[in-house]
């Protein structure tokens, strides 16, 4: 075989891994994708039992609060900003309106208490924008000082001690199922209503980025925001619509908690920042923002949480899983920053 058959052989490889990509850089939802495929075939290799409907069910109800909250991020990612507060804005509403129904109207439903929350977390993601807009700081370090203050709010102010005993309202919302099957253990497995909301909110926040206005403003503000105010964009008005809607998100989200877990802790929640940032960015959306969809932010957040729960399944202790979220996300940055150089 002669040199210019192997020059055109080692071309044509080159070729087509450069083609492969330049897809996946036009196509960053594909990266959660392969390792979650990479997950399951590794994990049902190692254990079998994994290939079960009621895993399924578990993934998906462990992945609603922390999908809102995903959904939120992924807003004020796309700006350009970085929203950390999220949790601690969840517990303060949560904590907050659960004790407010139980000691004044212990009777009212589900819808009032979700509009409380929502209300109650835009109140506080209005906060965060306000302060983004009012000090020019990075929108990191503002939500890091409203993070502690948030928190520290609602232990210093609220109250420290569980309850148990939560509305009647939420408690039932809380078990209403859309489905329930039988495990190979004979256990029950529940598929929780509430579910739905999630795909409720992946619907409406698809809609605003693609489909509105705001949501062209929010990728604008995100890419370049000096050409996007040249362009007429707003750029205060942005930011507090983003801060403002996921703040929203985590008001809600707060609630569903306290309705799965049939109790009030102030103290929840904390520490799930670095988990719902990774799921956002192996989504495929930039630090630097301009970048993000949702159905790869829903990718990112499944990934995480099957990360999380079949852990036990093959042997790795539960304490590895901040390592393996490290190790993703600089996997996750090493990849897009690749793509985006070729």
């Amino acid at each position: 075989m002669t040199d210019t058959t192997f020059g055109t052989a080692s071309r044509d490889r080159e070729n087509r891994f450069t083609q492969a990509i330049e897809w996946l850089a036009r196509n960053p939802i594909a990266f959660p994708v392969l390792l979650i495929c990479l997950v399951c075939l590794v994990v049902g290799a190692i254990n079998p039992s994994f290939w079960q409907v009621a895993n399924l069910f578990d993934i998906l109800r462990a992945s609603v609060v922390r999908g809102l909250f995903a959904l939120g991020v992924l807003t004020v990612l796309a700006a350009g900003g970085l929203e950390v507060s999220f949790a601690s804005i969840a517990a303060l509403v949560m904590y907050s309106v659960t004790k407010f129904v139980v000691n004044y109207a212990p009777d009212l439903g589900i819808l009032p208490i979700l509009v409380m929350g929502a209300a109650g977390g835009t109140l506080c993601g209005m906060l965060n924008g306000m302060l983004v807009n009012w000090l020019k700081a990075p929108a990191l370090i503002v939500t890091i000082g409203t993070q502690y203050a948030f928190r520290g709010i609602v232990l210093t102010f609220i109250g420290t001690s569980l309850f148990m005993n939560i509305p009647v309202s939420m408690d039932a919302f809380g078990q209403v199922n859309l489905m329930t099957i039988t495990n190979s253990s004979e256990f029950e497995v529940k598929l929780p209503a509430y579910v739905l909301i999630l795909v409720v909110a992946a619907c409406v926040t698809w809609v605003i980025l693609n489909r509105t206005l705001i949501g062209r403003a929010i990728y604008a503000v995100g890419g370049k925001p000096e050409i996007a105010e040249r362009l007429g964009f707003r750029v205060p008005r942005v930011q507090l619509f983003v801060f403002s809607f996921a703040g929203m998100l985590a008001g809600i989200a707060g609630i569903l908690h306290v309705s799965a877990n049939r109790l009030a802790n102030p103290f929840d929640l904390a520490g799930s920042e670095l988990a719902v940032i990774a799921a956002v960015v192996l989504g495929g959306a930039r630090i630097t923002g301009g970048a993000g969809t949702v159905g790869g932010t829903m990718l990112g957040v499944l990934l995480i949480t099957l990360v999380n729960n079949v852990l036990v399944l093959v042997g790795i202790p539960s304490t590895w899983q901040t390592a393996i979220l490290g190790g993703f996300i600089l996997f996750a940055g090493l990849f897009f920053t690749l793509t985006e150089k070729k």
